[in-house]
């Protein structure tokens, strides 16, 4: 008979810890011929996009199922089982209020606080605690981590980035409290070391990060003495997680090695980062998936950009900075420009999903267990408006979220009620966050 083994197991070697998938074996005997869903950790991520969608384009003329997407959601077709489109919410704490300018540090600051941020450059910051941040208070020390909050445009916490509004604002989702923003990491190794490095400053693992030995080489022997107590599906499965490790850490190193692109004078510059957008993308999206597959967090933030970013997409033949070209006063090729960086992103997330889709765990995979949000807090980039979101979530939060769907709700309905919801299919159900006004209904 197969070795039950701990849920918590790691493979161990110097300087480092490598978290295992789920497998049978952790499984409790009852549940060995028939893996029960309601068993299976949840887990939640939120993506914020920077800047808006052009709205035509973006939602569904029809609600219920029958719905067909416009342009900017198409990437997302083969998916269309496994997600929700929700239009009508809004993010009031985005807007003034008496503040003035400053919509994009807003945006972010509040969208998964809705609170409204304290409008200042300095150090005494202040917006409200993340909704991501009250699951990880509650049931983070189930995890090796509480949360992971990472990026693909590099963090910047100091100075002034949008009319009186403190940089921290536009690159933060996560807020530990009011007072207590948390920083992004968006070099992909830093990452993937810090998910399976058993001490972040060992020595040892910083050595063997210098010489560029094999997180898996690390711990091999460890893998050979498991896989002696595992069953066959189980051997499989391990092999088949080690494999993607093994080729997300080549990846990782190839993308280092990339001759530096040559960059225009009025780009942005990013540091010690992949040469090509597309792969970085890709890579953060790889480790995301590999995060919840091993269960080191059940809860991440990420941010595609910072909120006003004014990255360049030359890549799919767009030339301009993305902020400028949302305020686009209805120049058609400026509206062109912006809907192909919104399909671009769409597609990236779309990456993501795909991935998620293709771990199996117990009897569906690891999407079905996820709540993946998907949107900003700006609607119409053009006029900075703040209803109407753009959202999508994908998975069904373990069997509680009925996907397949266009839902349309009340304007002014917050987009807090859908965190609530979030948090109450999570297992962290909290009565009120930010400006909430109750659970969103329908999911």
């Amino acid at each position: 008979m197969t070795k039950r083994i701990s849920r918590r197991t790691l493979l161990r070697g110097v300087g480092t810890a490598v978290a295992l998938p789920l497998l049978e074996a952790m499984l409790p005997r009852t549940a060995m011929a028939q893996a029960s869903q309601a068993a299976l950790p949840r887990r939640m991520a939120f993506l914020y996009v920077p800047n808006g969608v052009i709205q035509d384009d973006w939602t569904p003329s029809l609600t219920g199922t029958d719905y067909t997407f416009r342009s900017i959601l198409k990437p997302m077709l083969p998916h269309k089982q496994d997600l929700l489109i929700l239009s009508g919410l809004t993010c009031d704490k985005a807007r003034p209020n008496g503040d003035g300018p400053g919509d994009h540090a807003r945006a972010s600051a509040s969208f998964l606080t809705g609170a409204q941020a304290r409008k200042t450059a300095g150090a005494n910051i202040r917006a409200g605690v993340s909704a991501d941040q009250v699951a990880a208070q509650r049931l983070g020390d189930r995890t090796r981590l509480p949360s992971l909050e990472i990026a693909v445009e590099r963090f910047r916490g100091t100075g002034n980035c949008d009319s009186g509004y403190s940089c921290v604002y536009e690159h933060t989702l996560a807020w530990r409290d009011a007072t207590s923003p948390l920083p992004t990491e968006s070099d992909p190794r830093l990452i993937f070391n810090r998910l399976f490095s058993a001490q972040p400053n060992d020595p040892a693992r910083i050595r063997r990060d210098q010489d560029r030995a094999s997180v898996l080489d690390a711990v091999l022997d460890d893998a050979r003495a498991l896989e002696n107590q595992l069953g066959g599906t189980d051997r499989q499965r391990l092999d088949q997680y080690l494999s993607n490790v093994r080729e997300l850490e080549q990846r990782i190193q190839r993308a280092e090695k990339l001759p530096p692109v040559q960059i225009p004078e009025d780009a942005e510059r990013v540091r010690r980062l992949p040469a090509d957008l597309t792969e970085h993308f890709r890579l953060v999206c790889d480790v995301v998936a590999l995060a919840f597959q091993t269960d080191v967090t059940r809860i991440i933030t990420l941010m595609v950009a910072r909120e006003g970013s004014n990255l360049q997409y030359r890549m799919i033949g767009v030339t301009g900075g993305h902020h400028e070209l949302t305020h686009h006063r209805n120049d058609p090729r400026m509206i062109d420009s912006v809907r192909a960086i919104n399909t671009y992103h769409v597609r990236q997330f779309a990456y993501l999903v795909e991935k998620l889709k293709s771990i199996r765990e117990g009897e569906g995979t690891l999407l079905d267990q996820c709540m993946v949000a998907y949107g900003c807090a700006i609607g119409d980039g053009n006029r900075h408006t703040h209803h109407d979101l753009p959202i999508l979530l994908a998975g069904k939060g373990g069997g509680t979220i009925r996907t397949g769907r266009h839902a349309r709700y009340p304007r002014e309905t917050p987009v807090t009620n859908l965190w609530l919801a979030m948090l109450e299919r999570f297992g962290t159900r909290v009565a009120t966050l930010g400006d909430s006004t109750g659970v969103l209904t329908g999911l």
